[in-house]
């Protein structure tokens, strides 16, 4: 059984690297913080690795700043865990060769890389399988990282909203909670706590609201000169792909994300009727049904166009 192969994993040895991908949601900061941190309870040599920085809204999480964004020279490792990543080249890291073996545990569809690789896309969030692991390892779950691996779960789940959210989800969950963690505040730090800068950036945003002739898709979009006229930065945005599909009759929301000259990042979501990571693929992405995203080159307005020719297809 994979697990127990993890279990030995971690039980021979003593040098371990933990990294997700870039641009990290909550998920990827949960799952790392709370597996680098039971480790090195465990007494191992830990590294929390992320090429980029801790969004603001997490820094809240104790021992937040055990996550690095640089690694120390030389380093090297008896294993390296990959978590939430779908491939290997979104830690932006030579993870291979840093390490002798490699796991790569992920929820995510089409996650094919690694010597040992734990993937089940049923689990609502790579936390959750953070969790199952530390239970098989009879770990005693701290309170800290019960409230990396509860915000790993809220986040992803879209506070318990989405599909995802199934009974393991919740009883998880409940479980996390019952190690003494609060809730409100984890939910407070995601969603109450946001910045001004964030609001100025959704302003400009939102008047870029295009809803197709269908009324079954939506986007919104976002240029390098919106982002400096708003004086915000690019972690403010995250989420706003949510409004999009907030409306009603929409099955698929799009974010477009301009990152370079003629560069676009576009993050998908769908209520569920459409597979946005099928979509995403064609276009050289990839993720989830229900949650993608793809780098696209071109104008914004070919970029949009060449997606909703797409989409009316999926649609017509």
């Amino acid at each position: 059984m994979i697990v127990q192969q993890i279990i030995d994993k971690i039980e021979n040895g003593q040098r371990f690297l933990v990294v997700a991908h870039e641009n990290p949601d909550g998920d990827a900061i949960g799952s790392t913080l709370g597996l680098a941190l039971a480790l090195r309870e465990m007494g191992k040599e830990v590294i929390a690795y992320n090429v980029d920085v801790i969004p603001e809204v997490m820094r809240f999480l104790p021992q937040s700043d055990f996550l690095l964004n640089r690694l120390p020279e030389d380093s090297s490792f008896d294993v390296a865990f990959v978590l939430d990543a779908g491939d290997v080249e979104r830690t932006a890291l030579p993870v291979k060769d840093l390490c002798k073996t490699m796991i790569n545990i992920d929820h995510h569809p089409y996650s094919t890389f690694g010597d040992l690789r734990y993937v089940d896309t049923t689990a609502c969030a790579t936390a959750v399988m953070i969790y199952r692991v530390l239970m098989a390892c009879e770990h005693q779950i701290s309170v800290d990282v019960a409230k990396a691996l509860y915000l790993g779960i809220l986040s992803d789940t879209g506070s318990f909203r989405y599909s995802s959210a199934n009974p393991e989800c919740f009883s998880v969950a409940g479980k996390l909670v019952a190690t003494g963690i609060d809730p409100w505040e984890t939910s407070s730090h995601l969603y109450e706590s946001l910045a001004p800068e964030r609001m100025q950036l959704l302003g400009l945003v939102l008047p870029t609201l295009q809803i197709s002739s269908c009324g079954r898709y939506a986007s919104i979009a976002m240029t390098i000169d919106t982002l400096k006229d708003s004086g915000a930065s690019e972690e403010h945005a995250d989420g706003f792909v949510n409004y999009p599909r907030a409306i009603s009759g929409v099955e698929v929301a799009l974010f477009f994300n301009q990152i370079a000259e003629h560069v676009y990042k576009i993050s998908f979501r769908s209520r569920g009727s459409i597979d946005v990571g099928s979509l995403a693929r064609k276009l050289g992405g990839g993720g989830h049904h229900n949650a993608a995203g793809a780098k696209v080159t071109g104008t914004l307005d070919e970029v949009r166009t060449s997606v909703s020719q797409l989409l009316d297809q999926l649609f017509s």
